[in-house]
């Protein structure tokens, strides 16, 4: 996964455009098949690492650890660690996570409407 140079002029459209548009924020944050998908497993409760694996079998660890702490930084995933042996850590929605629960159950109807209209 690459990232954008900060100096290059890509970046700076990216991040007008971002300034500009609150619906181009928020896609910057869950925009991701993997960002949303984590979301829509949260939905349902606090998961573990473990858990959030065996739900997205696909995702290599590298990508479900740098998009747990995407979302993690962006304040939609709140991480506790228990303080135990082995250490228990657990991953769930903060309040503006469950704020997308509405959103992606209609991101949701939309999507299964389209596909019908593909088939």
């Amino acid at each position: 996964m690459t990232k954008i140079k900060e100096s290059s002029s890509n970046f700076a459209n990216k991040q007008m455009l971002a300034n500009e548009c609150p619906e181009v924020f928020a896609a910057h944050i869950i925009g991701s098949q993997w960002s949303l998908a984590i979301c829509c497993y949260l939905i349902n409760g606090s998961l573990r690492y473990n858990e959030i694996r065996k739900c997205l079998p696909n995702i290599t660890e590298r990508m479900l650890t740098l998009q747990l702490r995407k979302l993690e930084e962006s304040g939609v995933v709140k991480r506790t660690v228990y303080p135990e042996v082995p250490p228990r850590v657990t991953y769930e929605l903060t309040a503006i996570g469950h704020e997308l629960s509405p959103i992606i159950q209609e991101l949701g109807k939309w999507g299964e409407k389209l596909k019908r209209l593909s088939l």
